[in-house]
């Protein structure tokens, strides 16, 4: 049986996230070549083929099964006013049934940082996850010393939960992370989480 196919496209005040196309692949290619030195201390090692044609169409498939089964939702950073592919941010490990919760993954372009963009996209995301697709709770780790990341989080709505050790191989190394949620009906304290 054939499961339709999910739309999901999510406006916000500057960006237009959507799921990635085929005709992406030169700009994405680009953006992760010229923005590596960046990224890769805080990424799982990249492959040999990572920035090639076939990874990138693996990658393009591998979304839009995601979001037919409702496992993940992958999607584009695009600036609206000029069309650019800023990054990147997915809703992945989606469970439903007494969990209703997924995890949240993201990365924008070197160029990109610092204008608010990651921060728009992540309070977008939550928004779309607890009104359209009734999800509970949005975790999502980082490294203890990627600051900017924690800031992102926590300026979201985000919410320190704690450690959990060797939870991710970054860069070729098992790592310890710090691991915070967002929650639909937080009662931890003041959050605008998922709120537009």
């Amino acid at each position: 049986m054939l499961l339709a196919r999910r739309k999901v496209r999510i406006e916000t005040e500057r960006l237009t996230l959507r799921p990635p196309v085929h005709s992406d692949f030169r700009e994405w290619s680009d953006l992760r070549n010229d923005s590596a030195d960046f990224l890769i201390p805080w990424e799982p090692a990249w492959s040999a083929d990572h920035l090639t044609r076939k990874s990138f169409t693996n990658r393009v498939y591998w979304a839009q099964r995601s979001i037919s089964g409702g496992t993940a939702v992958p999607l584009f950073l695009i600036r609206r006013h000029d069309n650019a592919l800023l990054g990147a941010i997915t809703l992945d490990n989606i469970r439903r049934g007494p969990s209703q919760s997924g995890t949240l993954g993201y990365w924008i372009g070197k160029q990109h940082t610092r204008h608010g963009y990651m921060r728009e996209t992540i309070e977008a995301v939550v928004h779309h996850a607890f009104n359209q697709m009734d999800l509970s709770r949005i975790e999502a780790a980082c490294l203890p010393e990627n600051i900017a990341s924690r800031g992102v989080l926590e300026k979201s709505g985000f919410k320190y939960e704690g450690v959990a050790q060797s939870y991710l191989q970054i860069n070729g190394r098992w790592r310890t992370h710090v691991l915070y949620s967002a929650l639909r009906h937080d009662r931890r304290g003041r959050t605008l989480a998922g709120q537009v």
